[in-house]
Order: C-alpha cells, then structure tokens, then sequence
C-alpha cells in the first residue's frame, strides 16, 4: 500500500505521555515557591524536547508535547476559555480497574460569563514542538472536544441569568472553538486532535443514567455533541487534518464507563466532520467492531489496540489478527494503529515505566510496517 503522508498516520498514538522525574520535581519546585515560572517553562521545554526524541526513535511520523505542559486533558484548556470558572466544588467520579475502585476528585467548572476566546489556548505550547520536531516530522496538536465543556455538569453548571436559552451558549461555544481552530492553523498546525470522552460513555447505560438525572435527554446527547464538534469546524481551513479520540476514561490506569460503540456508531461515523477516529478497541470493554461498518470510504480508523493501562507488550501476531478481524467491517486501506488512549491523561500517569511506554510505540510503528509496508 502507498505510504500516507498526511494524518492519520499508519502508526500514530492519542497523545498524551509519561512525564519524566525530573519534570515532576520541577512541577513541585514550582508549586513550593522554589523555583520561578521561567525555570518550570525551561524544565518543560528540556522535557518536551526530549520526549519528541523518544517518539522519532519509536518510528512515528508526527509527534505531540506529550502535554507536558498541563496536569490535565482538558480541564487546562477549559479553563481558559472566556466565560468558564473554576470552583472549589469537586467533581466526583468513579473509575475502576482490576483492582477495585478508584475516586477521581478534580476541581469543577462553572459558565459564569458569556463564553469567548481572547488568545489561542496553547498557541505557544504549538509553536515550541513546531519549532523543534525534525523535517519529516508532523506535530500533533490536542485539545478536549467543546462536548467535554458541559458533560460532566450540564445545565446546572452553566449560569441561567448569563445564558437562560442554553442554545446560545452552545452558540457562543461552538465559535469560541471556531476561533482556536483558526488560530492553530495560523500558527502552522496540520494536525488537531479533538479529545471526546463523552461519545465512548455514552455507550455505557451506567452514563445515560446520569446524563438524564442531570435533567439531559441521554438518547439524544450524542448528536448534540456531534453537532456542536461540527459547528466548530464548519470554516476550518484547508490544509488542517482534524480528528477525534474516544476515550471511556484514563486515570491511574483506571476506566469509567464500559460498552461497545453501537449506540453511537451510526451518527458517529456518518455526521461527525472529522478525518479520522481514533478509537478504544484494547479489550473487551470497547465491544466488537461490527460497528465499523459505518464509516464512510473517505474517514479513517485508527484502532487503539495497544493498551497503554499495562505494561505488558503485545506480540506482532496479537495486533496483525485484530487487525485482520477489524478489516472485515472497513477496508484495511482506511485503518491505522495506535494506543487506545494516551499513556498520562492526567499529571499521575498510567501504571507502566518510561520503557515500557517506548517499546509499545516501537511495537506499533513495526506492526504498521508490517501490515501497511510504510508507517
């Protein structure tokens, strides 16, 4: 098959990474009163550009800040949107694993201006990776989907007296993303990644649940979504690649919601404006993938068949017969491979070392090798 030279990449990963120790005794020192702003900027570029080594070496054509910059997903770009607050209220959310139980207890959010956007949230963080990835190299930006603005606290979250029609909120929304996708683009970005966690939970029952006692309509949700991700990239400009992660939770290698992408697919795949879908299929938890059945010839998937919540390294057999299975539902020509979500979501990181994260994306680029004949 011939090489793609544009994202997706045959062999690509979500994009968030393992921060080294020494860039959290930075984040400490900083934290303390130790050490100044400037120097925690200086400890994260000597980090960044080290990690962006790691991901050459690996076999990877693009290459993400492994957002080192944050300590969250997406909380750090949501609250910079105009309009958003932090509180002291914390969220209260249950993730689980093998183990057991897990309680993830983040700061809220709440809409308490009219929601704008007065600079391009991590325009500069771009510009740095742009301006240190070798030629032949794509630097991957991601940012949380709008969706991830208002799922978690619905109506409640969002100030009545500053939006009593919730529809102009999702108005201004929609073009606060608009403005960041643009901006992006202006400063060279070809490669954005939407990061969605609500339209994989949304599969899981347990989540519509709390979606309708919320006061949400949980059946129809998912298209709200949608079109709020499509209104935002209705005037992107040529030349960007956008996609999206589905994401059923990634703490501490820990997980929220469970269940396959049937309730979702067929709107996913057919209305959602994207490129290409980055999706979690690393165990039984993310269903079969008769759901692929749905994506049109001009979409990609990028099957997140490596797991980044263990540090076991799967075998090359292992991936080429789940990839094999995937091509029965969608051509082998419109599939790629990846982890099935990032290696540290949050600043705490997944249960696996350095190590172990570099011979997965090793694994991948070789498998890609293997199965496309070029990555």
């Amino acid at each position: 098959m011939a090489p793609r030279r544009t994202p997706p990449f045959r062999a690509d990963h979500v994009g968030s990474l393992l921060r080294p120790p020494e860039l959290h005794r930075a984040r400490q020192a900083f934290a303390d009163g130790t050490s100044t702003a400037a120097e925690l900027r200086a400890a994260e570029d000597a980090a960044i550009t080290d990690v962006v080594a790691m991901q050459r070496a690996a076999g990877l054509r693009s290459a993400t800040d492994g957002e080192f910059r944050r300590s969250s997903w997406h909380m750090d770009f949501i609250y910079q949107l105009d309009g958003v607050s932090r509180t002291e209220e914390r969220l209260h959310v249950k993730f689980r694993n093998a183990a057991g139980d897990l309680e993830f207890t983040p700061l809220g959010l709440r809409v308490d201006a009219p929601v704008g956007l007065s600079g391009t949230i991590f325009g500069d963080d771009f510009a740095f990776l742009k301006s240190i990835v070798d030629p032949g190299v794509t630097p991957k930006q991601t940012i949380p989907s709008p969706s991830m603005v208002y799922y978690r606290g619905g109506r409640a979250a969002v100030d009545e007296r500053v939006y009593p029609d919730l529809e102009e909120f999702f108005a201004d929304l929609s073009a606060a993303y608009a403005r960041e996708v643009a901006g992006m683009a202006a400063l060279g970005c070809t490669y954005l990644q939407l990061d969605d966690t609500s339209l994989a939970y949304l599969n899981d029952p347990e989540q519509r649940e709390m979606i309708a006692a919320l006061g949400g309509d949980p059946d129809t949700l998912h298209l709200r979504n949608i079109a709020q991700i499509n209104a935002a990239l209705a005037d992107r400009p040529a030349g960007l690649t956008v996609t999206t992660h589905l994401c059923r939770g990634n703490f501490r290698s820990s997980w929220v919601a469970e269940g396959g992408y049937e309730f979702v697919a067929e709107a996913l795949f057919t209305e959602l404006n994207v490129d290409g879908f980055f999706l979690e299929y690393d165990d039984e938890r993310s269903g079969g993938f008769e759901p692929l059945r749905f994506v049109p010839r001009d979409k990609y998937v990028v099957l997140g068949l490596v797991t980044t919540k263990r540090g076991e390294l799967e075998t090359v057999d292992q991936l080429r017969r789940r990839i094999d299975e995937a091509a029965k539902y969608l051509d082998l020509d419109q599939l790629c491979l990846s982890p099935q979500c990032g290696f540290s979501s949050t600043v705490e990181g997944n249960d696996l070392t350095a190590d172990q994260q570099a011979r997965k994306l090793a694994r991948i680029a070789e498998t890609a090798d293997l199965v496309w004949g070029a990555t």
